[in-house]
């Protein structure tokens, strides 16, 4: 061997003996017993110290991990965490500033807000419209609008038909007097003719107010309630045929309030349930009503419901037309166990609770949800009455929990890495040998020398 080769070998014996001596030092080191973070005061047995990252590796003393993170004590109190648990220090948990609040069972009402606009009552509209032919002699109620009181004068109209039917049952009325006395049979006559005159004036629906205004000239249309005018077809001077409409009136001493219900909303809304609207044309007001109709037609355009709600507007504040807000809230149903809605973690697919199972220790729970109401949710499945959730901080420990099962997932990962690159390693040393073996042997034959057997072979020869 020459005295470069000798020289090689010495200086790789001696970086290799350097790289272990460091090696060890540093996991002596890092393996070395440090003071955990052990409450002094606290009696309870200690079984092991577990890693802070979540990794699978436990210690039987304090100790500290590469980065400088105390170990966490595990009691033997403490039940085995499910997976996806996570445990959290004192300190951590006020840190998160992690707020929690218990299920419980109780009756949920289901409220529902939607969009809403105020309508007519279409129990309360009047058309007024004659039965008889005639002129628009005045025309009181002369504008959209205008509110008028039961029984006051809308218009004064003259029809000749209806003056010709009045005179001639007056007169047969006056014939028949007469006639008693000489001719009862002809003042039976007249009395018929007579009765056929009111009757005539009675399908006509004249009032015998209007037929004492008639006598005297003209014949008054008087309002039937209290009303607004929402349509005005006629002027003053018009024509009009027997049933034409000269007016529209509506009552808003009440009004409807039509919300727009997404279908997958309605739930179990139903008739009789109690409801609210809000406008912002009256600031601070509430209007209380009830759901007196649920339209049995989805609307194709917008897939939703029209539900109706009537309410007192004896002030008259709720216009036609009005825009604003309707909470409706439907009757409770059967107990279920009800928590904050900032309790579910809701991922698209699954929706998630985290469950204090003891001091600073969480686990997640799917769950399966019911009815909505305000900032409250049912959970039909995956909650008990009386656990622990956390509604304020879930965010947080949920990191927390991914990242743990994330590093334990990569130390697995890490450690099959590391043996099939060993295998790998020692399987590519026994190639490469003999690899080597066999350049050696081609390389005798091509040059015409014996490879080492057999020039071994030879000499024993």
């Amino acid at each position: 061997m020459s005295t470069w080769m000798k020289f090689i070998l010495a200086l790789s014996l001696a970086i290799a003996l350097t790289g272990a001596w460091w090696l060890g030092r540093f996991s002596a080191g890092s393996t070395a017993p440090a003071a955990a973070s052990v409450d002094p005061t606290d009696a309870r047995d200690i079984l092991y110290y577990r890693n802070p990252m979540g990794l699978a590796d436990t210690s039987a003393v304090p100790k500290k991990d590469s980065m400088g993170m105390d170990y966490i004590p595990v009691y033997a109190d403490q039940a085995p965490m499910a997976p996806g648990s996570v445990a959290l220090t004192p300190e951590k948990v006020q840190r998160l500033g992690v707020q929690t609040a218990p299920a419980t069972r109780t009756r949920l009402a289901q409220t529902v807000r939607a969009s809403a606009t105020v309508e007519v009552d279409e129990t309360k509209q009047f058309v007024v419209a004659p039965r008889f032919e005639g002129w628009i002699e005045t025309l009181y109620a002369n504008q959209t609008g205008l509110a008028v009181k039961r029984g006051q004068t809308l218009a004064a109209l003259y029809s000749p038909e209806l003056f010709a039917a009045l005179e001639e049952a007056r007169i047969a009325e006056a014939a028949a007097a007469k006639l008693d006395a000489t001719d009862p049979s002809s003042a039976a006559t007249m009395r018929r003719l007579r009765d056929a005159s009111r009757t005539r004036l009675s399908n006509w629906q004249v009032s015998d107010a209007a037929l004492d205004a008639a006598g005297k000239g003209r014949l008054l249309l008087k309002a039937p309630a209290n009303a607004v005018v929402v349509e005005k077809l006629v002027v003053q001077g018009d024509r009009f045929e027997p049933g034409q409409t000269i007016l529209r009136l509506a009552d808003l001493s009440t009004v409807w309030v039509v919300a727009n219900v997404p279908a997958g909303q309605l739930g179990r809304l139903a008739v009789g349930d109690a409801a609210t609207f809000t406008t912002p044309s009256a600031p601070g007001r509430e209007f209380a009503g009830q759901v007196t109709f649920l339209e049995p037609i989805l609307d194709r355009a917008s897939r939703s419901v029209r539900v109706r709600i009537a309410l007192a507007n004896a002030d008259g504040v709720l216009r036609p037309g009005l825009f604003g807000d309707a909470l409706l809230t439907s009757t409770p149903g059967e107990p279920s166990i009800v928590v904050p809605r900032s309790a579910i973690l809701d991922s698209g697919t699954r929706q998630i609770a985290l469950v204090e199972v003891g001091p600073g220790r969480f686990e997640p729970r799917e769950v399966r949800l019911g009815a909505r109401s305000g900032d409250r949710v049912a959970v039909l499945d995956g909650l008990r009455d009386g656990e622990t959730v956390v509604t304020y901080g879930n965010f947080l420990i949920d990191a927390e929990s991914n990242l743990g099962a994330a590093m334990q997932g990569m130390s697995h990962g890490a450690q099959s890495a590391v043996d099939t690159g060993a295998e790998t390693n020692h399987s590519g040393h026994d190639d490469t040998a003999s690899a080597t073996k066999g350049n050696a042997t081609r390389d005798a034959a091509d040059q015409g020398t014996p490879s080492p057997a057999h020039s071994n072979h030879g000499e024993a020869n």
